[in-house]
């Protein structure tokens, strides 16, 4: 490994976050991945990428560099380095060339490095979150048997539902951002079906209430199989990327409503409907649309929420002064607006 040197004048400390593109300098990161492919002449490279509490970048490792037998032997995803690099962006993201490297050693406690602030959580507490989902449940599921059903799998997969993220990347990637994201979908799916349920009281069957909200709650059941949460961010399981959330968390709910007595046939049904067609398209993972309007409600519910938290995290922590749009380098590839130059503050 390129080390360092003790008697080599460093760069000031440049935080990963705050590069700017031609930026060159010192940071401290954590190994979030690291892949390896080859090219189209069959020469291996790795793609690594880095991360610090504001920011991920990639770096390519070719097979004709001086890091390459470093980075096959020795890098380990969850390790915390000390880089000499450039910052540069391009139509794939963040960049870094990495000059110089080395694991992250007790002293550099002394140039600011802290290792807790690079494992992202919720802004929310977990334990209140928990306790508002189950509040919810024991509130507005009037139907007994569906109640203990939904009650009994989120007591007993409590520690995960609290702790996991909601995915890999993209939306609510980090510690308890599961049970944030299932919170939120689950308070929309309750307003949705208050408002629509008493829209259109003529529908027969009339919208089932307690069926948005137990799908609500566990549309996503089946990602504490298909992601193996770790500090430096989620990865896929086996069974995660061969069969996947959603028939996981079909086959999740089957197994604990045989232990519930008095659960009708076509309400589980319907509830597996829910979690079956959640996200709406065979390209997004779902075999079969939504077919009932508690299943449509839910999809709304779980779409609306990923897509709001990728706009907002784009407005919070892509800011430019003197910008109107954002960059494109977020979960949605598109430029967000922010407002005309000069226009002034919002009255």
């Amino acid at each position: 490994m390129q080390l360092i040197p003790d008697n080599e004048p460093s760069p000031r400390i440049v935080p990963l976050g705050e590069m700017q593109p031609g930026t060159q300098g010192d940071c401290f990161v954590l190994l979030v991945s690291k892949d390896r492919s080859t090219t189209r002449d069959g020469k291996p490279y790795f793609r690594v990428v880095f991360r610090d509490p504001q920011r991920s970048a990639t770096a390519m490792i070719w097979s004709d560099g001086g890091l390459f037998a470093d980075c096959e032997q020795a890098w380990q995803p969850g390790t915390f380095y000390k880089l000499r690099c450039r910052y540069t962006e391009n139509q794939y993201g963040p960049q870094i060339d990495i000059d110089r490297i080395r694991e992250v050693v007790e002293s550099d406690a002394d140039d600011g490095f802290e290792p807790d602030t690079y494992f992202q959580a919720s802004r929310f507490d977990m334990d209140a979150m928990y306790a508002e989902l189950t509040g919810i449940v024991q509130d507005h599921i009037t139907v007994e048997p569906l109640q203990r059903l939904v009650l009994n799998i989120l007591t007993h997969y409590a520690e995960g539902i609290k702790t996991f993220p909601a995915a890999s990347r993209n939306h609510h990637a980090f510690r308890g951002g599961y049970l944030e994201h299932v919170l939120s979908v689950t308070k929309t799916a309750l307003y949705l079906a208050d408002k629509y349920g008493d829209y259109y009281r003529n529908m027969r069957p009339p919208l089932n209430k307690s069926l948005v909200i137990a799908g609500a709650v566990l549309h996503d059941i089946g990602k504490l199989q298909e992601l193996d949460a770790q500090p430096q961010g989620a990865r896929y399981t086996a069974s995660g990327k061969l069969i996947g959330h959603i028939l996981l968390g079909r086959d999740l709910v089957r197994e604990h409503a045989r232990n519930i007595e008095g659960l009708d046939p076509e309400l589980l049904l319907r509830l597996e409907h829910i979690i079956v067609s959640h996200q709406n398209l065979p390209e997004w993972g779902s075999p079969v649309a939504p077919h009932t309007p508690e299943a449509l409600l839910v999809y709304f519910s779980d779409d609306i929420d990923a897509k709001f938290y990728m706009v907002a995290t784009a407005l919070e922590t892509d800011i430019v002064d003197d910008e109107e749009f954002t960059g494109r380098d977020n979960a949605l590839r598109r430029s967000i607006f922010r407002g005309l130059l000069g226009g002034g503050d919002e009255q």
